[in-house]
């Protein structure tokens, strides 16, 4: 619970030399993640991904000594003028610091001179120096709220896969028509990780022409001359037949013209199931991977196809290491309506899961946005489920509703996405200019951790 205390300032002609106050702060990964993000300061330094400790800015220390000043002493009114200190060492995660300011000098009208320091529990200092500030111009009595508890939950739960992907050799890739910077960088990166080993497919004069104007060298790579993009997309699914590639990776061509080639039923890679799409999510607040599904083929999938969908998707997490996951089966409400469809087909999936139609994984449904990721939600609500509140699989009614559902949490909710294909015999990774380098990566990973696993069945 918040509480509140008063606080009254001083005037200079209250202050006394001699006169102190203190503060105790403990610095938490989220101080450093916000005060970065704040302050424009990204130094790598401070967020444990480059060399060196996890520590932070040397300014938080004095933002400390501001608030001091501020809020306690002269308190509300003040005005500060300059800060001259000295930063004798970092702060870490988990260290309490113990803040000071003693008054050592009063200028007329209104000036004053503060001593601060800034030291560890152990006593150990780590920033000292001076302060002068204006002392208010009139009394105040001010309301202050106790500082709120701030998490903006930067874990990272792409990061869990990283020692599965670290077990695998890179995987066989026929990266299709990479006929632009964008396309020829995330293949580069891919095979510069240990992702993929890339085989480039397309008009070979158009594609060295587009790495030479981006400065990438391709010379290390496998390239496939193709006349165009149709062409390329074909030949791509013949190194699929030929067992030369695991992978394919989407270039600088339409996914339309890449999946029509995937499921063509003279030269396609299909398989008895429907192809669908998955987006797997990095949601700063949920704390694991999310997957939605379908939001990118099926545009309004019957029965049939949404049983494919939901079994495309337990593999694809299986693959991820999420053992037995839990699929909530997405409707407006959950409870069971005829006239509204998809609470009757999502009964059904459940009934399906029940006969071994669907293997894997645990499904409910229909469940409710709310209901199927806060526990909170599906308690009030009465819902006793092992899935609701946990899901690790959200599967939307319709395409309409998965590309919204996903483009909301990228957009409002700072959400990373992977996309990948799956339910043909090798995944397909659909990438877009939009993606930013993680998410690319990311979705190499998925698609790589898919493909090896149907290579080598559990």
């Amino acid at each position: 619970m918040t509480t509140h205390a008063i606080t009254e300032n001083k005037l200079f002609s209250e202050i006394t030399i001699g006169q102190r106050a203190t503060l105790s702060r403990k610095l938490t990964d989220d101080d450093i993640t916000l005060f970065s993000r704040v302050s424009g300061n990204m130094n790598p330094l401070h967020s444990g991904r480059g060399p060196g400790r996890h520590t932070v800015h040397a300014q938080w220390s004095s933002n400390i000594i501001s608030g001091l000043l501020g809020n306690v002493l002269p308190g509300p009114g003040t005005v500060l003028q300059h800060l001259d200190v000295d930063f004798l060492r970092p702060v870490s995660p988990g260290d309490t610091v113990n803040a000071s300011i003693e008054v050592i000098e009063k200028q007329a009208p209104d000036r004053v001179i503060f001593a601060c320091r800034v030291e560890l529990s152990d006593g150990e200092c780590i920033m000292q120096g001076r302060a002068g500030v204006l002392a208010p111009a009139e009394k105040l009595r001010v309301e202050l709220n106790e500082p709120a508890t701030i998490s903006i939950n930067h874990h990272d739960s792409f990061a869990a896969l990283e020692p599965r992907i670290q077990r695998i050799e890179p995987i066989a890739t026929a990266v299709v028509h990479p006929c632009d910077k964008v396309s020829l960088e995330g293949a580069l990166d891919a095979a510069g990780e240990g992702i993929i080993r890339p085989i480039l497919v397309g008009p070979e004069a158009k594609i060295r022409s587009a790495a030479d104007e981006a400065g990438l060298d391709i010379s290390a790579l496998t390239l496939i001359d193709a006349e165009h993009s149709h062409a390329a997309a074909f030949k791509a699914v013949a190194l699929v037949h030929s067992g030369e590639a695991h992978l394919l990776m989407k270039g600088s061509l339409h996914s339309d013209e890449l999946l029509d080639a995937v499921v063509d039923k003279q030269k396609g890679i299909r398989t008895e199931r429907r192809i669908s799409h998955v987006f797997v999510m990095d949601v700063p607040t949920y704390p694991k991977l999310l997957l939605v599904t379908d939001a990118g083929v099926n545009i309004a999938p019957d029965l049939d196809a949404k049983r494919d969908i939901c079994q495309n998707a337990i593999d694809l997490a299986l693959a991820l290491g999420v053992d037995h996951p839990k699929v909530a089966v997405l409707s407006a409400v959950e409870t069971v309506r005829s006239k509204i469809p998809s609470t009757v087909e999502a009964a059904a999936l459940c009934k399906m899961a029940e006969r071994g139609q669907i293997c894997g994984g645990v499904l409910d449904g229909p469940l409710a946005m709310d209901n199927a990721i806060n526990s909170e939600a599906a308690r009030i609500k009465g819902i006793v489920s092992p899935v609701a509140g946990q899901a690790d699989i959200l599967v939307a009614p319709d395409l309409e509703a998965g590309n919204i559902l996903a483009k909301q949490l990228t957009f409002l909710a700072n959400a990373d996405a992977a996309g990948v294909v799956i339910g043909a015999r090798v995944p397909v990774i659909l990438t877009s200019r939009a993606d930013t380098v993680r998410t690319r990566r990311a979705s190499a990973i998925v698609a790589a951790l898919y493909a090896q696993s149907l290579i080598v069945p559990a």
